[in-house]
């Protein structure tokens, strides 16, 4: 929805709730791309590998590490994007909150999911 929000050429989206909340804002503002990247493609193309890691799980031993170092990225971008959107820009954008809380609980899972194999792996060695 953001990507297409920030080609769409309309003047208001079901994004602007008023002064403090405004998708629009934050989504044609010059932060909106990264060396010409929307950055809502940036999202779309990490939750992917995410995806991609989560379903390698069962393969590979290594993949809950991979997953957990990905997440943490994920989430210092969208904390990084959000502290813009708060102190830069002065409003918010409640699909990129709702991104920076799916990230986060994605990061304290796979935090879990990291603890849980080093500790099978300590039983299993032990």
């Amino acid at each position: 929805m953001s990507l297409r929000n920030h080609y769409a050429t309309s003047a208001t989206t079901y994004c602007d709730v008023g002064e403090n909340f405004n998708c629009d804002i934050v989504n044609r503002s010059a932060y909106s791309l990264v060396l010409g990247i929307p950055v809502a493609l940036i999202g779309i193309m990490g939750y992917a590998v995410l995806l991609g890691l989560s379903t390698l799980y069962r393969a590979k031993a290594e993949t809950p590490a991979m997953l957990l170092i990905a997440s943490v990225a994920g989430l210092g971008f969208a904390l990084y994007l959000s502290y813009i959107e708060g102190f830069v820009l002065g409003v918010w954008c409640i699909l990129c909150l709702s991104s920076l809380a799916l990230i986060f609980s994605i990061a304290v899972l796979s935090s879990l999911l990291v603890i849980h194999s080093v500790r099978r792996l300590r039983n299993f060695r032990a």
